[in-house]
């Protein structure tokens, strides 16, 4: 009996040849992994840094404590503004009324009334300069770096202190309404300081920015 007999019925079957692909199919080299089809979704690269990659999510959007940062920032800004033309106005009357004292008679009015308007001038530059600081750093939230950041760190903390100064004087006064300012002045230094200090803050002066 012989298996290699292609009319013997108890033989072996011959062995068939593999079936080709169909025409159009894309050959695939030995060793290299099949490709996936068209229309099949492909994997994409992680990049850090954006939505999707393998790294940190890119902040889409400020903060909240940032935020509220901001907003005491240009809060602070018009207190400080007021401040400034208030100092004009004290300068302006001081002013005056050293002239009006000179015209009567009364020796060294003018003298007295020239210093107290020319004080009054520069606190009115010094808190018109800190009103443009507090809006700058408050208009540069949206794209500044690590200089607004560190900037606005030292800005509060120097606001904090000058606020538990005044805050101690109130309190030596026993006066209530000599409180409430300096302390809602302090919390207002607290929350700009560590806005910017807390990881969230942090990421966000951080980000890339394009």
């Amino acid at each position: 009996m012989s298996y290699g007999d292609p009319n013997n019925p108890y033989g072996q079957p011959p062995q068939q040849p593999p079936a080709a692909p169909g025409y159009g199919y894309p050959q695939t080299p030995p060793g290299v992994p099949p490709q996936q089809g068209y229309g099949y979704p492909q994997q994409q690269p992680a990049y850090p840094g954006y939505p999707g990659g393998g790294g940190n999510m890119m902040q889409q959007s400020m903060p909240g404590l940032l935020v509220t940062a901001r907003v005491f920032l240009f809060l602070i800004s018009a207190v400080q503004i007021l401040f400034a033309i208030i100092y004009l106005y004290v300068g302006a009357i001081a002013s005056d009324a050293g002239d009006s004292g000179e015209d009567l008679g009364l020796t060294g009015m003018g003298e007295a009334g020239d210093a107290v308007a020319g004080i009054a001038i520069i606190g009115a530059l010094i808190a018109a300069a800190f009103a443009a600081l507090s809006i700058t750093l408050g208009v540069k939230f949206s794209r500044g770096g690590q200089g607004v950041r560190i900037t606005t760190v030292v800005y509060g903390a120097l606001g904090g202190i000058v606020g538990l100064i005044g805050l101690f004087v109130g309190l030596d006064s026993g006066l209530a309404t000599a409180i409430i300012g300096p302390l809602i002045w302090v919390t207002f230094a607290v929350i700009i300081t560590i806005a910017p200090v807390v990881p969230s803050g942090t990421a966000w002066f951080n980000r890339p920015r394009y």
